[in-house]
């Protein structure tokens, strides 16, 4: 996904010299030839992210359309207070991207995990909050990106995650994406967990279940026709994610149905409300907390056996 960023970005500021990418001192790899190719678009901030936050609000302010970037806990938690009073309050559409959503980074351990950063950054107000889940999303996201009015936030991966929209699918921001339409159960899964969800919902279809899988890409706002839809159409919905349910997409969801008092059967599948003390790839976490593929099947069938116990 960053390396799809990365190429968008290029793409737009080609078109568009008053577009302006703000780094913390990192990317340098994958910015290579973006900084080649437009040197005055590009500026390294050092390892001074407030002060990057507080120069992005000024070039907002004067007309400039800022990207800024660096790993999620440094781009978010780190400078919380410059994000809320320079940006949201002022409401400048500043771009904030971070890498490394979920496990991404799990080999540097808790400092480096991504797993409250919806929660934070979605309490924000004017903050619109974006989680694309392939790279196709992400060209679509941050393309749109340049035209909202607002502050927005947009969490990536990095460890190669595959395509599995079409390049010709309709994504917009606000609307959620039905990647797999189904009949007897959703899925509702954001950012990095989208091909996992896919592919563990092509395996029920081998068991005889159709699952729709939807993606929302925009954690907020939330893309409540859609979620009205499900509701109506399914009794079992999985909302999964590789975040801490608590404050992530999952009790967004519970709290929209909540508020339309929709009789649904929820079922969240994430992180539990504690920091992963644990040190290793992203896959092997996510095989310790059962968020793999097997695991997920599995506890969806589960879930559906507990529920037609209960009728």
């Amino acid at each position: 996904m960053r390396r799809a960023f990365v190429n968008k970005l290029t793409e737009l500021v080609s078109n568009d010299k008053n577009i302006y990418l703000l780094t913390g001192d990192l990317g340098f790899s994958v910015f290579d030839d973006f900084r080649q190719r437009f040197p005055s678009n590009f500026i390294n901030m050092g390892l001074s992210e407030a002060n990057m936050i507080g120069v992005a609000a000024g070039m907002a302010i004067e007309g400039k359309c800022v990207f800024v970037y660096s790993i999620i806990p440094f781009v978010t938690f780190r400078v919380l207070e410059q994000i809320r009073n320079d940006i949201c309050l002022q409401r400048l559409p500043v771009k904030i991207v971070g890498v490394g959503e979920g496990l991404t980074y799990g080999p540097s351990g808790p400092t480096h995990h991504a797993i409250e950063d919806i929660g934070i950054m979605s309490s924000l107000p004017n903050m619109v909050v974006l989680s694309p889940g392939d790279p196709v999303e992400v060209e679509k996201i941050v393309g749109e990106s340049v035209h909202l009015s607002s502050p927005c936030y947009i969490r990536l991966g990095k460890n190669g995650e595959p395509v599995v929209n079409s390049s010709n699918s309709e994504i917009k921001i606000g609307v959620g994406n039905v990647v797999k339409d189904g009949n007897d159960l959703a899925i509702i899964t954001t950012g990095n967990m989208l091909s996992t969800c896919v592919n563990v919902a092509n395996s029920l279809e081998g068991k005889g279940i159709s699952a729709m899988v939807v993606s929302l890409h925009t954690i907020k706002p939330l893309d409540g026709k859609l979620l009205d839809t499900i509701a109506q159409k399914f009794e079992d919905i999985f909302v999964v994610e590789e975040h801490i349910s608590s404050c992530g997409l999952g009790s967004k969801v519970a709290y929209y149905y909540a508020d339309k008092n929709n009789n649904v059967n929820l079922k969240f599948i994430g992180l539990p409300d504690n920091f992963v003390d644990t040190y290793g790839q992203e896959e092997f976490l996510r095989k310790k907390y059962c968020l793999d593929e097997s695991s997920l099947e599995r506890e969806i069938l589960d879930c559906m056996k507990r529920y037609e116990r209960k009728k």
